[in-house]
């Protein structure tokens, strides 16, 4: 079992930046990869960025070069630092952790870019 809790989620003007955490616990040794995900209204989740255990990170194309995927093993969080927001990043962040059993999900937290 592994529990995923987002945090830093909020309300920012466009051109703004925001910093979010998900932080794990539980089986940890058993994730694969973590990633960001997320689902604006009316839309599907979407991948948002990925870090794989060794360290490889992906992102999507509307992300790159404005989004930052990291890790802190001692602390057992990731992180993604958002920079240049923009309205259309407005969303629902989701964590995410793949582990040979399975996808594991966090709560949640709210992004919102005003334009």
């Amino acid at each position: 079992q592994v529990r995923l809790v987002e945090s830093g989620g909020g309300l920012v003007q466009a051109g703004g930046s925001l910093r979010l955490s998900c932080a794990a616990s539980g089986l940890i040794f058993s994730i694969n990869a973590m990633g960001w995900y997320r689902q604006a209204p009316g839309k599907q989740r979407e991948l948002v960025a990925r870090i794989t255990r060794g360290g490889s990170t992906n992102y999507a194309d509307s992300v790159k070069g404005r989004f930052t995927i990291s890790r802190d093993n001692a602390k057992n969080t990731m992180y993604l630092q958002m920079n240049s927001l923009k309205p259309e990043d407005t969303a629902v962040y989701y964590c995410n952790g793949l582990t040979s059993r399975g996808d594991y999900w966090g709560q949640g937290t709210q992004v919102t870019v005003s334009s």
